[in-house]
């Protein structure tokens, strides 16, 4: 704790308080309550106490108070999604999506969805936005418009080539309005379907279902794309084969003309033009795999790379990951120039536009939708992930204070609770060691995983596990 080769690098502030917690009577526990959170860098403080009694005779089976706690106080995860925000809990999160993902794709009984689900057809679909104005990037082995070869870290790429004459109004009006063209492709969809199966789009409904899960992405130029999983299902779902015609080439070629056919118009207002915004040129639909049959996009690589961006937001553009309240704000916050214009367009756009509460979503750059979404049918929710997650700890915590099983506790045992917040976050020296603990926590899980990947692909006969992640989609 106190090694001067660990300490390296802490500013005085920060070590002094270190050293202060390491020497403290309640340093254990602390360290206790930080490792259950997961390292959480903004942990949610609670006050009170829980009581359980026998219901029967009302002796007291346990009783816990946060007064014999360090400061009266006991710490919980904040359950922030957001990496920038809490990499500890962005972490549960990404694992949460990467199961949800997953059993759409392979079936998972115990969370609702049957194997079966595997043999229907899937494909994993990139919708762009469209071009705003030449940017910079890299167009694979060929050097950018600008005449020159940037490296993958090249801080220009994403910006425009001529930043005076870059629709920024339009890019932030695409972003905010992102959310209903993917709704209506999904309309578009189930009609494209129909159409190439010779239904009506009652037949269609009757004997298929078509299920989906995505995420939204940021790519560098501050658009908006989604990756999405599509699945054809029968009429129960995931619990009933597709019927002969659902297959992938008519999912695929539905997808493709669906997407064509969308468009959304913004009416004019003030300076700007009336608009139809539409999807970009840049439409990938590739067929998913299952593991180790050496597909271009296999089922581990496509859960993984959606689990990935859940967690993201526009701050991987270059702007803040929280709310700007002005023009001046941003120059206080150092917000690079392409990032700052698209910040300032939500901002200027937010009186011609006030429904669209452009200058609530301006550090977005407009974007106002859910991160990752899916249909209900798909497989498990992400609430179902978290109350197993709960009840299990929650039987861990009954067998060792040698409570009642859960399937008797209800009708034996009555829990009286009380909580009130007393604050959230870390003093410098707590987050220190938050960040310690989340490090050694992720690089256990890590460990653990790619022991078990190991495992998997020997048993196969090979250490190549087969996975790839998806492919960036490249700025236009």
């Amino acid at each position: 704790m106190t090694d001067s080769a660990v300490m390296a690098g802490l500013d005085p502030a920060t070590l002094a308080d270190v050293l202060r917690l390491a020497g403290s009577p309640g340093f254990d526990r602390v360290q206790d309550q930080i490792r259950r959170t997961g390292g959480c860098s903004n942990p949610i403080h609670l006050q009170g106490s829980t009581v359980i009694r026998d219901r029967a005779s009302g002796r007291v089976l346990h009783s816990y108070s946060t007064d014999s706690e360090p400061g009266s106080r006991l710490r919980v995860a904040c359950g922030n999604r957001r990496a920038s925000r809490c990499p500890a809990c962005a972490w549960t999160y990404a694992g949460d999506t990467y199961h949800l993902i997953r059993a759409g794709l392979v079936g998972d009984p115990a969370k609702g969805t049957p194997d079966t689900v595997r043999d229907h057809p899937r494909v994993f679909a990139t919708l762009t936005a469209p071009s705003f104005g030449p940017v910079h990037n890299r167009p694979g082995n060929r050097p950018c418009r600008c005449g020159v070869r940037h490296a993958e870290d090249a801080r220009e790429l994403g910006t425009p080539l001529d930043p005076d004459t870059y629709d920024y109004a339009g890019s932030v009006l695409w972003n905010n309005h992102a959310s209903e063209l993917w709704r209506y492709f999904t309309i578009y969809l189930r009609r494209e379907i129909a159409k190439r199966a010779g239904l009506t789009q009652k037949e269609a409904y009757a004997t298929s279902r078509v299920a989906f899960g995505k995420v939204a992405e940021y790519q560098k130029r501050g658009a908006v794309h989604f990756h999405a999983v599509i699945r054809f299902d029968g009429p129960d779902g995931p619990d009933s084969p597709p019927p002969a015609w659902a297959t992938l080439d008519l999912l695929t070629n539905a997808i493709k003309a669906a997407a064509a056919r969308v468009a959304f118009d913004v009416d004019p207002a003030g300076d700007q033009p009336a608009r139809t915004l539409r999807w970009g040129t840049q439409l990938d639909v590739q067929r998913i795999g299952a593991f180790g049959h050496g597909e271009e996009i296999t089922e581990q690589a496509v859960a993984s790379y959606v689990a990935k961006y859940a967690t993201k937001a526009a701050e991987t553009t270059g702007t803040v990951d929280r709310r700007v309240g002005n023009k001046e704000a941003l120059v206080l916050l150092d917000v690079p120039e392409h990032a700052r214009r698209l910040i300032e367009a939500c901002l200027d756009l937010h009186a011609l536009y006030p429904d669209r509460k452009l200058r609530d979503w301006a550090h977005m750059l407009g974007f106002r939708g859910h991160f990752s979404t899916k249909s209900r049918r798909y497989s498990t929710t992400l609430g179902a992930l978290r109350q197993t997650r709960a009840d299990y700890r929650a039987q861990q915590q009954r067998e060792a204070l040698g409570l009642p099983d859960t399937d008797d506790e209800e009708a034996t045992t009555l829990t009286l609770a009380h909580w009130t917040y007393a604050g959230h976050g870390h003093t410098p020296g707590e987050s220190w060691l938050a960040a310690s603990i989340r490090r050694d926590i992720q690089l256990n899980r890590e460990t653990a995983r790619e022991e078990v990947l190991y495992l998997l692909a020997d048993e196969k006969g090979t250490v190549n596990h087969g996975l790839r992640a998806a492919k960036p989609v490249p700025d236009p």
